[in-house]
């Protein structure tokens, strides 16, 4: 394989797609492992210019991190891209001991022998935003400051009570971090100006990103640091700032065409998701003759059997009336019982749960598109499916961060299945019926 344009390691496995998204809708081929591949599984990709591994971190401890991070970052440098990715939220909800950001800057500087890491948070194209330091979120058309988010200011597990990033990563890593704002940005000798804040001590740099004019501006600067700064931290804001570098400098076409899958008949949904937005998708598809089927998330973070079987069973049941089944664990934050489920790896266990309740729906019922809804969830419930890689198969303009995939597997009558996989906060309320039509 050529020397790859960018490799990276996302969080979670939706953060993961939202990644391969940016860069296959813009001429960029990338596939998406679901762990580090074998030498035979990364050869079946010789064309692919973006190489990405889907992780868990954003749910995991310091001491996970330490154990599993290192040698995936490791692995990723061996690539020899300009730039290695570690790819976190665009709301950034993280804590000293949950998905700690700063711990993962302080083992791929290690890694990657990098003084410099450069940090990129805010992406327009996903309606998040940074200004002086500050994350700000959309949320039913309107921006919050992310302490002030009514979901993300309450998440179950890490929420958000900082908007400054630069004091929310001083509670998990001891370096310095600086910043380079949006006025710096918009300024003739911007150059000048953000090689200060490093003089000045910086070992982290924020930059800025209100519209696309100061993603371009850091997309160049990117490129600029690469030689010192190969590690970069941060949203799909980091790939959509150099998506526009790279189009300007000619190394990508900035441009890609997908045809359109079109519909089937019915399709799967297993959704550990309490995010209100999944709670009116999950409505929505209701009311367009969907059966949607509560599960109880204290059985499936127990890993019961027969509770697994039950699950089984409604889906099929739905399934075979000719309707399009969403199984669920919670209908918004209300319903969360997280606080009982947080312990002993109890979140890990139900996405791992659904994972097996879906991969079960899709050999039984011969379906060929799916969907799992929750970030953490997706990630321990695909590897549950026996998927080892995805490719873009549609992305979605309208909902970006979530694309139907084409799943990679051993078993015959998983390759090739269209799956997507959704973050909780992502997508329009006619998500699931959007992905049944087939429609971008």
């Amino acid at each position: 394989m050529s020397k790859p344009l960018l490799s990276y390691y996302g969080d979670d496995l939706t953060g993961s797609t939202d990644v391969m998204e940016a860069l296959s809708s813009r001429g960029v081929p990338t596939v998406l492992f679901v762990q580090e591949p074998t030498p035979a599984r990364l050869a079946k990709f010789p064309q692919a210019r973006a190489i990405g591994i889907a992780g868990s971190s954003r749910s995991e401890t310091p001491q996970w991190m330490d154990e599993h991070l290192t040698p995936a970052f490791a692995w990723l440098k061996g690539l020899g891209a300009d730039f290695c990715h570690y790819k976190v939220c665009s709301t950034f909800d993280s804590s000293p001991d949950v998905g700690s950001i700063g711990r993962a800057i302080d083992i791929g500087a290690r890694v990657f022998e990098a003084a410099l890491t450069p940090l990129v948070v805010g992406a327009p194209q996903l309606k998040r935003y940074t200004a002086f330091g500050h994350l700000f979120a959309a949320y039913q058309g309107q921006a919050y400051r992310i302490d002030r988010h009514p979901v993300m200011a309450r998440h179950p597990v890490t929420p958000m009570d900082e908007a400054d990033l630069r004091l929310h990563l001083r509670r998990q890593t001891a370096k310095a971090a600086g910043l380079v704002d949006v006025t710096d940005l918009s300024a003739p000798d911007v150059d000048a100006r953000a090689d200060a804040v490093i003089a000045a001590g910086a070992e982290i740099v924020l930059f800025d990103v209100i519209d696309l004019a100061t993603q371009r501006a850091v997309g160049r600067q990117l490129m600029r640091l690469a030689p010192r700064a190969p590690f970069v931290v941060g949203s799909s804001g980091v790939e959509y700032a150099l998506l526009h570098a790279w189009a300007e400098a000619g190394v990508i076409p900035g441009s890609a065409s997908f045809a359109s899958p079109g519909p089937v008949d019915r399709i799967a949904v297993v959704s550990g998701s309490c995010s209100p937005t999944t709670a009116r998708q999950i409505r929505f598809a209701e009311a367009q003759g969907f059966e949607a089927q509560a599960l109880d998330p204290r059985r499936l973070a127990a890993s019961e059997p027969a509770a697994i079987e039950e699950a089984i069973a409604q889906g099929l049941a739905a399934l075979a009336s000719g309707r399009s089944v969403v199984l669920y664990t919670a209908l918004g934050p209300e319903t969360d019982v997280g606080d009982q489920l947080s312990r002993d790896g109890g979140r890990h266990a139900i996405g791992a749960s659904l994972g097996r309740i879906q991969r079960a729906l899709v050999e039984r019922a011969a379906l060929r598109r799916v969907v799992v809804a929750g970030g953490d969830t997706s990630s321990h419930a695909l590897r549950q499916m026996g998927v080892y890689a995805l490719t873009t198969r549609l992305p979605l303009p309208s909902t970006p961060g979530s694309p139907l995939c084409t799943a990679w597997s051993d078993a015959a009558d998983l390759h090739g299945l269209e799956v997507a996989l959704k973050g909780g906060q992502v997508g329009n309320d006619d998500y699931f019926c959007q992905i049944r039509s087939g429609v971008p």
